[in-house]
C-alpha cells in the first residue's frame, strides 16, 4: 500500500545562479522554494521564467529535479529528455532520465538509458534496483556486490531486502543508520515503521514514525504509512481521515495530480471504489495496484480479467503467491480445469509449506487450502482449527470451515460456523445453501433444508438441492421430507429412480407413524402423493395406508 524506501534519487543541480535566487518582486525565490521542500513553488515559477524565456542554464535541471519530488515523473522525465537533446549535454541526465523511467515502471528502457551514464554509484544502484524488478537473479548479484558502504547503498539494499520480504534484514539495516545520527537520520523511523507495518505491528509501526511525523507533519510518505496502519487497525473512514491534510494541498478540480500511491490507498480504503479508473494507468509504477485490480475482477466475478491481469506475474512475495492460487483455483472451478487447480494447489503448498509462513494466519489458510483441492478434509481442519479463534467473525472463513466441517461429518459444527455466516451473497450460493441443508439434515432438522429449498427460485441449483434432500433425508430416515422431495423431482420429470424413491419413503412414512417417530397427520401429505402417481405400486402402497387408516378408525 506504499513505496518503497531508499530508491534511487536525484541529486541536487549545481548551485543556483545570483539572478535566480530571489524575483526582483521580493517576493520567494528558487533557493526558498528548494530549502524548504516547496517543489510545487519551485516548479511554478520556474515554468514561469520558462514562459517569459528568462530560463537559463539551470533552469531545466532544476525543473526537472523539482518535477522528480513532486512525484511527476513523466514531467520530469521529458525535461532531461529536453536536455540530453541539446548540444553537449551532461551524461549524468543520461541517469536522472532512467531514474524517472524507473518510476514509471519502464525498466527495459531505464536500463538502456543508464547503461548510457556514467559509471558511478547512482547508476549501480538504479541497475540493482532496475534487475531485482525485472527478477534477474544474475544481474542482482552482480551489482550487490559493488554496493559500498555510503549511506545511500545501503539505503538501497535495505529496499531491496524490503522488497523481497526480508523485514528484519531491512529494519537491521535502518536501526544502525538511526543509531548512527539519530537527527540526521530521523527519516529512518518512517522506513523501520514501514517494516514494522509489513510484519502487521500496526501499532508499534504507528509509535515509531511520530517522532518524524512530529518534524515532517506533512510528508507524504509518513503521512500514507499512518493512514494504512489506521485502515489495518480500524477501518477506510479512519485512514482516510488521515488523507485529509494531502487531498487538501491538491488542486480538488484535478485530483489526477495526486501522488499516484494516494490515488491507489484511497481505492482500497473506499473498498473498491473507481478502482477501473484509478488503478490501470498505475500498474507499472505501484506494485500493489496490479494486486488490488486483480482483487477488484475477484471480488465482481471477473476471474478471466483477474487471471489475465496477472498471467505473466512471476510470484516473489506471499501475497502474490496467495493472490496467484485464488485466481487460478477460481478460473479452475469456473472453467472444470484440472490444470488450473492444481497450479492453485502449488501455489499454496509453497507459501503455507514455507518457513517463513508456515506459522502464520495466511499460511495456515494456505496449507489449508491445499487439502481442500486434494479434498482430504481432516487435513484441511488441523489447519482452520488452529486459527478458528482469530478468525470467528470472518465470513469467508466461516463458509470455507463450515464446508469442511461437513465434508470430514462434522456436523454440529457445521451447522454452527455456516449459520454464522452473514454475507447474503455467500449465503445465496449453492455451495452455502447444500453444505447447511446437509448440516440440516443430519442434526435431525430436515424441516429447515426443505425450508431452504422453498426460498430458491427454480433453476438447475434448485433441481439438485432436491436430489441432495431427497436421498440424505432418505439415508438418515427423515422419510416425510424424501417422499416429499422425490415427488417434486418425479413431477418435473419421470426417471424410474425418481419414482422409485418417493414409492420407498412413502412407505418410510408409514413405518415411521407406526413407530411413533412421525405424526399420523403427514400420512395426508403421503396420500396425495400416492394419488398423483399412476403406478401399480403406487396403488399397492396407498391400498396399504388406507386399509391401516380404516383399521385405526382414522378418516382422511
Amino acid at each position: 500500500m506504499f513505496g518503497g524506501v531508499g530508491k534511487p534519487e536525484l541529486t541536487r543541480p549545481a548551485p543556483m545562479k545570483s539572478d535566480n535566487v530571489r524575483c526582483s518582486s521580493g517576493l520567494p525565490g528558487l533557493d526558498d522554494f528548494i530549502t524548504t521542500r516547496d517543489f510545487m513553488g519551485a516548479v511554478t515559477l520556474l515554468e514561469f521564467q520558462r514562459s517569459l524565456r528568462k530560463e537559463d542554464a539551470l533552469t531545466l535541471p532544476w525543473l526537472g529535479y523539482a518535477y522528480f519530488h513532486l512525484h511527476r515523473f513523466e514531467k520530469s522525465l521529458q525535461v532531461y529528455e529536453d536536455l540530453l537533446a541539446g548540444s553537449d549535454p551532461d551524461t549524468m541526465y543520461y541517469l536522472y532520465a532512467a531514474v524517472n523511467l524507473f518510476y514509471l515502471g519502464r525498466y527495459e528502457k531505464a536500463k538502456e538509458r543508464a547503461m548510457r551514464g556514467p559509471p558511478t554509484r547512482l547508476r549501480n544502484r538504479l541497475l540493482f534496483h532496475i534487475s531485482h524488478r525485472k527478477g534477474d537473479e544474475t544481474e542482482l548479484i552482480k551489482f550487490h556486490s559493488k554496493l559500498s558502504e555510503t549511506i545511500e547503498d545501503k539505503l538501497s539494499l535495505a529496499t531491496v531486502h524490503y522488497l523481497r520480504g526480508h523485514y528484519q534484514d531491512a529494519t537491521d539495516i535502518y536501526k544502525q543508520l538511526l543509531i548512527q545520527d539519530r537527527k540526521k537520520h530521523v527519516a529512518m523511523h518512517v522506513y523501520i515503521g514501514m517494516c514494522y507495518y509489513q510484519l502487521d505491528y500496526h501499532d508499534v509501526s504507528m509509535e515509531i514514525i511520530n517522532p518524524y511525523l512530529a518534524i515532517e507533519p506533512d510528508s507524504i510518505h509518513s503521512v500514507n504509512l499512518l493512514a494504512c496502519n489506521k485502515f489495518k487497525l480500524y477501518n477506510g473512514k479512519s485512514a482516510e481521515v488521515e488523507l485529509k491534510s494531502i487531498i487538501e494541498q491538491t488542486d480538488k478540480s484535478n485530483q489526477s495530480s495526486l501522488p499516484d500511491i494516494i490515488k491507489h490507498n484511497l481505492v482500497v480504503f473506499r473498498e473498491g471504489e473507481n478502482a477501473l479508473a484509478q488503478l490501470p494507468p498505475i500498474l507499472d509504477s505501484i506494485p500493489e495496484a496490479r494486486l488490488n485490480l486483480a482483487i477488484y475482477y475477484l471480488k465482481n466475478g471477473d476471474y478471466e480479467d483477474a487471471y489475465s491481469l496477472l498471467k505473466d506475474l512471476e510470484p516473489s512475495t506471499p501475497i502474490e503467491y496467495i493472490l496467484k492460487g485464488v485466481v487460478s483455483v477460481s478460473v479452475g472451478q469456473v472453467s472444470n480445469s484440472s490444470e488450473h487447480l492444481k497450479l492453485a494447489q502449488q501455489y499454496f503448498q509453497m507459501v503455507g509449506a514455507s518457513t517463513s509462513e508456515c506459522d502464520t494466519i495466511p499460511g495456515r489458510k494456505c496449507m489449508a487450502s491445499t487439502f481442500f483441492l486434494l479434498q482430504q478434509f481432516d487435513d484441511v481442519l488441523i489447519y482452520l482449527d488452529s486459527i478458528n479463534k482469530y478468525l470467528s467473525s470472518d465470513c469467508t472463513f466461516n463458509i470455507n470451515f463450515g464446508v469442511a466441517l461437513t465434508q470430514a461429518g462434522r456436523f454440529e459444527e457445521g451447522e454452527q460456523s455456516l449459520t454464522s455466516v452473514q454475507d447474503e451473497q455467500f449465503k445465496a450460493s449453492y455451495c452455502y445453501i447444500s453444505h447447511l441443508s446437509k448440516c440440516f439434515i443430519m442434526n435431525s432438522k430436515a424441516w429447515q433444508a426443505w425450508e431452504l429449498y422453498l426460498k430458491m427460485e427454480t433453476c438447475t441449483d434448485s433441481l439438485n438441492l432436491l436430489v441432495l434432500i431427497a436421498n440424505e433425508c432418505y439415508n438418515v430416515g427423515s422419510f416425510y421430507y424424501s417422499a416429499k422431495a422425490f415427488d417434486v423431482l418425479e413431477r418435473l420429470d419421470s426417471a424410474p429412480e425418481y419414482s422409485q424413491g418417493k414409492h420407498g419413503a412413502c412407505a418410510g412414512v408409514l413405518q415411521m407413524v407406526l413407530a411413533g417417530k412421525e405424526t399420523k397427520e403427514s400420512l395426508l401429505d403421503v396420500i396425495s402423493m400416492l394419488r398423483h402417481g399412476e403406478s401399480d405400486r403406487s396403488e399397492k402402497i396407498l391400498a396399504v395406508i388406507s386399509k391401516w387408516c380404516e383399521e385405526q378408525d382414522i378418516g382422511f
